[in-house]
């Protein structure tokens, strides 16, 4: 229940610098006061737009994954179809009085990426991406049952191929460290209580 007190944990920001600052990030450096009144700084943070993962099964039970290139740690990945969030003011970040509905940028991004769509949704969990420095949420859904109805549609700059993968062999990635994306582990294990 929120009282309106503010917690005596958080902290209070007195200075900022917006770093970067286009359509794409706002990266920011910050100083903060602490509860016992001491100041500290530099802290980086920055906003992106919210985005969903969709932990998608098909008619025989097999898991819809991506593979493409991740930039930050310079590998080829094993993941869910995910992506961002649209807005309706071209931004990549902000109020989210703008943003596409989550449930409709799943089903959005399912057939965009795999050329599937499903009638069995389930929403597993909204979590912060990175909240130590970030301020922007993950979606994350479950798809069964899930049938090809199209080809991919992917924008100009997604190069992934589809694959399938039994249960099995996602737990065995995710063990051997071939299946990268903690979101999208998170997703992979929450589906596994709603069997």
């Amino acid at each position: 229940m929120d009282t309106g007190k503010k917690d005596p944990l958080e902290w209070e920001e007195i200075e900022t610098e917006h770093i970067v600052r286009d359509e794409w990030i706002d990266i920011r450096r910050s100083k903060f006061r602490f509860p016992d009144g001491s100041e500290f700084e530099p802290f980086y943070s920055y906003s992106r737009r919210d985005y969903v993962v969709i932990v998608a099964s098909d008619i025989n039970g097999d898991y819809l994954c991506v593979r493409q290139y991740r930039q930050g740690i310079r590998e080829v990945t094993t993941e869910f179809p995910a992506g961002g969030i649209e807005r309706k003011d071209g931004r990549e970040y902000g109020s989210r009085e703008t943003a596409e509905d989550a449930f409709e940028a799943a089903k959005r991004e399912l057939l965009e990426e795999t050329g599937y769509e499903s009638d069995e949704w389930t929403h597993l969990l909204t979590v912060p991406s990175n909240a130590t420095i970030a301020d922007n949420y993950a979606y994350l859904f479950a798809a069964k049952n899930c049938r090809k109805v199209a080809g991919q549609d992917l924008d100009d700059t997604e190069f992934l191929n589809v694959t399938k993968h039994t249960g099995q062999e996602i737990g065995d990635m995710i063990g051997e460290g071939k299946f990268q994306q903690a979101i999208h582990i998170l997703g992979w294990l929450l589906s596994q209580r709603i069997k």
